[in-house]
């Protein structure tokens, strides 16, 4: 499956980019492919194009505070979570998105 996720949590420190680096982790492990974008301090990191949100089955938002461009998930499958819910069960974040693209 194909996923795109943003991190972001308020100082965007830490929890941005330790979520991040765990979705990957585990995805790559999974066989399956994502792309994240981090919005943080420090602005946005590798920044999700409307042809990556196209292709992906669903979408991943690990998210403590606002984030810029939500209007690009429009119409797409969402699973919304805290930064804190992937650090805790990065493997049920992922079961979940899974879930969803299967219509379970």
């Amino acid at each position: 499956m194909k996923f795109v996720a943003v991190c972001a949590c308020p100082a965007g420190l830490m929890h941005t980019f330790m979520a991040s680096k765990g979705l990957k982790k585990e995805m790559t492990k999974a066989g399956d492919e994502i792309k994240i974008e981090t919005q943080s301090a420090s602005g946005i990191e590798n920044e999700l194009t409307l042809e990556d949100v196209a292709q992906a089955d669903a979408v991943i938002l690990a998210i403590d505070t606002a984030i810029q461009g939500m209007e690009r998930f429009n119409g797409k499958k969402i699973v919304q979570v805290s930064t804190t819910q992937v650090l805790k069960n990065t493997k049920g974040v992922i079961a979940q998105a899974k879930s969803l693209v299967k219509g379970e």
